[in-house]
This record gives C-alpha cells, sequence and structure tokens, in this order.
C-alpha cells in the first residue's frame, strides 16, 4: 500500500467518524427540539426555583451540563445550552460547576416572573433578629444545602447567650433543613421543639411521586455523620429520615400546623394548631410549598379529605373525586384509577388543562377512553358529605357517590406571612 494510500484511508476514517458525530448529534438536537416544544405547547416555561441560564457567547455545546443534571432539564440546540424543561429543574445547581467554560449562570425568577426571595445574612438570619430561614423556602431546593443551612443556622444561636424564654429555640418544619436543624440543637444542648403539620417527616420529599430521585450528593448530619449515598429514590431517602429520627430520638411534633409569630420584649411566640411556645430564636425550615389550599367548601374537614396521594392501593373498590387541573392532580387520578374496582372523576374548575405535560394529557385521554376516570370541566365543589359529593357543572349539580376525596390545588406561599412578621422580602426577576 502506498503512502498516499495510506492516508487516504485514514482521512476517510476520520471523515466517517465526524460524519457519525454529526448525525448523533442532530440526532440529539431534535430531541432536545422537541422536548422543549412540549413545554411550551402546556405551558410549563417557568422554573419554580434557582436555575440556569446559559451565556451562548460562551457556550461551546460540550452537553456536560446535561450530563451534569439529574433531572434531565437541560438540552443542547444547535450547538447550545439550554433550559429545555424548565419545570423539571428543582434547583440542583450541578450543571453550572459541570460546564467547562463557566458559561452558566444559576438566577432566581425570569424576567416575566418574579421570585419573592427572602433576605437573610450569611448565618442565614432574616432582618427580624433571631428569626432564622433555612433551605427551600429561602430559595435553594438542594437538599445537602437545606441540610447545611440547618445545622449552621443553630450553630450560630448555639453560640449566642441563652434567653429568658421557655425554649432557645423552636423549629418549623422536619425536610432536611428542619432535621439537621434538629440534630444540632440536641448535639448542642438547646432547649428547642420541631413541629411538622405534615403527619410524616420528609419536607417537600414527602409530596415527590415513587422512585423519584432526590438526591446527588452525599451529606453531613449531626450526631449522625455522613449519609454516603447518591442518587437514590424517594423511598430510600424517607428510611433514611426515618432511621435518623430512631437513632437520635427525636421528638417531633407532627400533625401541628403553624398559624402565627408574634414577638413582644424580645421573645417570640409561635401560635400552633395545638398549643403556643415561648422562644427566644425562630428557625422556619418550612419550605415554599406552604399550606394546601383549601376548597373553602362545606364538609371538607372531613376526614376522607386529603390534599396529597401517597398510596394508591389504598382507594381500592372506592368511589374517588380528585380536584385540581395540574399534574399532580392528573397523575393522582391516573394512578388511583389503575386501582382494581375503583372509579374515579376528575374536577376541574376552568374549561381545559392547559399547563401540564403532554404525556399526562395523553394518558388521560385514553383513560377517558377506556371509561376509567370521567372528567368534569368548568365544575366546583359544592359540598362533601360522608358517602356523596355534591358538584356544580355547567350543565347543572351533579351529585357523585363518594368514599374519597384528593384535593392537589396547590399550595399557599408562606410569602404574606413573611412579611407580616416583618421579614423583607425582595422579588428576583432572572438574577
Amino acid at each position: 500500500m502506498s503512502e498516499n494510500a495510506f492516508y487516504l484511508i485514514v482521512i476517510a476514517i476520520i471523515l466517517l467518524a465526524l460524519i457519525g458525530h454529526v448525525r448523533s448529534l442532530n440526532k440529539k438536537s431534535s430531541q432536545y427540539k422537541q422536548v422543549l416544544h412540549e413545554a411550551i405547547e402546556a405551558g410549563l416555561t417557568e422554573p419554580p426555583s434557582l436555575h440556569p441560564v446559559v451565556d451562548n457567547s460562551i457556550c461551546m455545546g460540550s452537553g456536560a451540563c446535561v450530563k451534569g443534571c439529574p433531572e434531565a432539564a437541560m438540552g443542547v440546540i444547535k450547538g447550545k445550552g439550554l433550559l429545555i424543561s424548565p419545570s423539571h429543574c428543582i434547583g440542583h445547581g450541578a450543571c453550572a460547576p459541570a460546564c467547562p467554560v463557566g458559561a452558566i449562570k444559576l438566577v432566581f425568577g425570569t424576567a416575566k416572573r418574579g421570585m419573592d426571595i427572602p433576605q437573610v445574612s450569611p448565618e442565614f438570619e432574616t432582618t427580624v433578629p433571631c428569626l432564622f430561614i433555612a433551605g427551600e423556602l429561602g430559595g435553594m431546593g438542594l437538599i445537602r444545602n437545606a441540610v447545611k443551612q440547618g445545622t449552621q443556622s443553630i450553630n450560630t444561636i448555639a453560640g449566642r447567650p441563652r434567653g429568658k424564654a421557655d425554649y432557645d429555640v423552636i423549629i418549623i418544619g422536619a425536610g432536611p433543613a428542619g432535621i439537621s436543624a434538629s440534630l444540632a440543637a440536641k448535639q448542642s444542648h438547646l432547649r428547642f421543639a420541631t413541629i411538622e403539620q405534615e403527619e410524616s417527616l420528609g419536607g417537600t420529599t414527602y409530596h415527590y411521586p415513587r422512585n423519584k430521585l432526590v438526591m446527588t450528593e452525599p451529606m453531613n448530619l449531626p450526631l449522625i455523620g455522613e449519609i454516603k449515598a447518591r442518587e437514590i429514590s424517594k423511598e430510600a431517602l424517607m428510611e433514611i429520615w426515618i432511621s435518623v429520627l430512631d437513632r437520635a430520638e427525636l421528638d417531633i411534633h407532627f400533625g401541628e400546623r403553624m398559624i402565627d409569630i408574634l414577638q413582644e420584649d424580645g421573645v417570640f411566640t409561635v401560635k400552633t394548631s395545638k398549643q403556643s411556645y415561648r422562644t427566644a430564636n425562630v428557625l422556619l425550615a418550612i419550605g415554599r410549598r406552604g399550606t394546601p389550599r383549601k376548597l373553602g367548601t362545606a364538609g371538607e374537614e372531613h376526614p376522607k379529605v386529603v390534599y396529597r396521594l401517597i398510596e394508591a392501593e389504598q382507594y381500592r373498590h372506592q368511589h374517588v373525586l380528585v380536584v385540581g387541573g395540574g399534574d399532580s392532580a392528573l397523575e393522582a387520578a391516573l394512578d388511583v384509577s389503575d386501582q382494581p374496582g375503583t372509579t374515579v372523576t376528575l374536577s376541574y374548575r376552568s374549561e381545559a388543562f392547559s399547563r401540564v405535560k403532554p404525556k399526562n394529557r395523553q394518558r388521560l385521554e385514553q383513560a377517558v377512553t377506556a371509561q376509567r376516570i370521567r372528567v368534569e370541566l368548568q365544575s366546583v365543589v359544592e359540598s362533601i358529605s360522608a358517602e356523596q359529593v355534591q358538584l356544580k357543572t355547567t350543565n347543572g349539580p351533579v351529585a357523585l357517590e363518594n368514599q374519597a376525596v384528593i384535593v392537589c390545588a396547590g399550595g399557599e406561599l408562606p410569602i404574606p406571612m413573611l412579611k407580616k412578621i416583618g421579614i423583607q422580602v425582595e422579588a428576583r426577576y432572572g438574577e
């Protein structure tokens, strides 16, 4: 073989490899375009928390951000990185350090929709002295950051003189920030109590769908040490929280909702649904989900009414009403409709499901066609009784046999409560 022929073969191999690489990139780019198109069609274009903005003048399209994102929210289109699934981005921030050229900046809010962030010091103390905020409520949704913030807040409190109140600190919320804060408080021998409005711990994680990956970095817990798990499921993480609770013998007051916080003569009074606490410090670790939004309907206090779906299996052989028009409502209705002997009605006040994922919309259409779900659009719940629910629809009143009601109407953000207490809040518009 001549030398020229050898070089021609080498060049041909390189060209074939390049053509294959370009085709692969184009195929992926088309897939990312489709995901972005579906997000736009569904109206899911606003990220809920901290999220990336890519500087296209710097981005080289390496795809490192795509590999670094645990939620599959990033993509590369026409050689540039882009947030293609904004609603999937929950503030991990892993894409920014993964970028080899520093083209990604992490921001709160967008130019169209601002995000209210409470002002806190480097010690996570708000503009109200001795009132601290840690975790998601402060804008950081990542579990390891919430854990660090909860611990650091308590370390600051522990380093100050003890007050004359009954408690050194009341911790509100038993998510990652609240759990780590409780452990740190016990480690520092503080007089403390932790209250949680849910019946179990885990915070926002408690409301995630099954098998969702929820942690991507190890975390260090006071009294416990390092939890080395990386990408684990919601169920595995909940088992970790429960084992931590048992090992540390933490006394958390579950099913107790914070109603108000008052301050007089340097002492806070935390009023809950069960009692009041006098404390020198307060740590808010309640997340941004806030309190579940109620229907304001007669009979809503009935025990069969819940505001989340935990286990679909408990609704076997029941008549179930699901209320809401977002992805959580559709997913709850679909999961419950899979149970044997169960009938499901989905009630939504608007005339169409406008902000849901295309896959959920398609699954719902299939379930309706198969008569597994009955949809009542432009309907509201008028009353709830032990064996029935009354709907008001455009075609008149509808009475449904019913054993369970699942309300998926979102939560009331705690921002008004923060402002009432005196905490300064600033709106971030993509900064």
